[in-house]
Parts: structure tokens; sequence; C-alpha cells
């Protein structure tokens, strides 16, 4: 694949509400150790709001239909996750705004844009135990695959790789933003569940984009 369709974006967008649909058990019990315990329940709420609100509305412009999933998660999603994951996606929208198909290095932008984005609004650094730790790793890897001479595809799966291995390095680190905070040492041990949806956005994106 040399460049993804709108149809490729929406497809995405609806294989990401499908995958936290049957991680939302898992989801929330990462987060009844080091937080709320609502985690995979608020995202799952969100990305139903995002299905229907996208249901029969096919714009063609890949950056409105961001901003639309974007706007959608900051008012259904409760908690830290509706206003980091609604930056994530408008700020996705913003980098790609009026594109009808995404080349790699818009990707690359796009996600730079993303991750900026909920870096700034969550105050968080890497090894905070929080988005960030899959985000950054799975940004970097996108953009040193790209100029290495990888595929788009390529690029893609060391992308989700690379967010992954960022997410299971959350588990020993002591928590330093949000909820999981309060809970000081104790907090280590526990895999962080916004790390973990996180790494499945990426996934998702691979899995979408760059299946064989």
């Amino acid at each position: 694949m040399l460049a993804v369709t709108y149809d490729d974006v929406v497809r995405f967008i609806q294989a990401y509400a499908d995958v936290i649909a049957e991680q939302k058990d898992h989801l929330t019990q990462l987060d009844s150790a080091i937080g709320d315990a609502d985690h995979g329940i608020n995202m799952n709420r969100g990305m139903k709001a995002v299905l229907a609100k996208l249901n029969g509305h096919a714009s063609g412009d890949i950056g409105a239909t961001l901003k639309t999933v974007g706007m959608t998660l900051v008012s259904t999603v409760g908690g830290a996750g509706g206003p980091l994951y609604g930056t994530l996606f408008l700020q996705l929208g913003a980098a790609t705004s009026g594109k009808s198909e995404l080349e790699p290095a818009d990707w690359e932008a796009a996600l730079a844009a993303a991750v900026d984005g909920v870096i700034a609004r969550g105050k968080a650094e890497l090894q905070d135990k929080t988005m960030a730790d899959a985000l950054v790793p799975g940004r970097d890897a996108y953009r040193a695959a790209l100029e290495d001479g990888a595929s788009f595809a390529e690029a893609l799966r060391r992308s989700a790789a690379a967010a992954e291995e960022g997410m299971k390095a959350t588990i020993p680190l002591v928590a330093r933003k949000g909820r999981a905070s309060y809970l000081g040492e104790r907090s280590a041990g526990h895999q962080d569940p916004g790390a973990t949806s996180s790494w499945l956005l990426l996934k998702t994106v691979a899995d979408t984009w760059a299946g064989d």
C-alpha cells in the first residue's frame, strides 16, 4: 500500500472500536489496579458514540472525520481519557485537514502532531507511566523506519511493535501523573491502561493498513 484512502481511515476507526469493545474488560481490570477502574468502560462508550456519529456520514475528508472522532470522544469519554484521546484525534484531524488520502509522510506528520498534543495536554514525559510511554516510541519507530527506507506497511508494523515494548516497559514504573500517581510506589508492577489502549490504537492502524 502506497497511500491510505478515506475508506481505509474509516475502517481503522471501526476496527479500533471493535478492539476496544473486545478489550474493554481487560483495560478496566488494568485500571482497577492503579486507577478508577473505568478506562475500558469509558473508552468503549466513547468509541460506540463515534460509530453512531460516523454511521452514514462519509465526507471524504480524512481530517474532518478524525476531528469528529476527537470531538465525540471529548464529549463522551469520562476521566482523563476523554481529553487525551480527544486531543489525539483532533490533532490527527488538524494535520490531515482536507486530505482524501494519506501518504507515508502524511501519517508521520499527523502522528507527530497527535503525540505532541497528548503530551502537552497531559503534561506527561516518558516514564511517567502514561499513554506517552507507548505513543512516543511508536512515533519514533515509524519515523526511523521511513528514514531507513522501509515500506509504509513495514513502518506501521515497527511503530506498533515499539509501542508494545513501551507499554510493557510501564509495568515496573512508579506513576508520576494522574490517578495512579496517588499510589506512589504501589503503582509499580502494574501495566498502564492508557499505554495499553494507545498500543492497541497503533496496532490497529498496522493491522488495518498493513494487513497482508
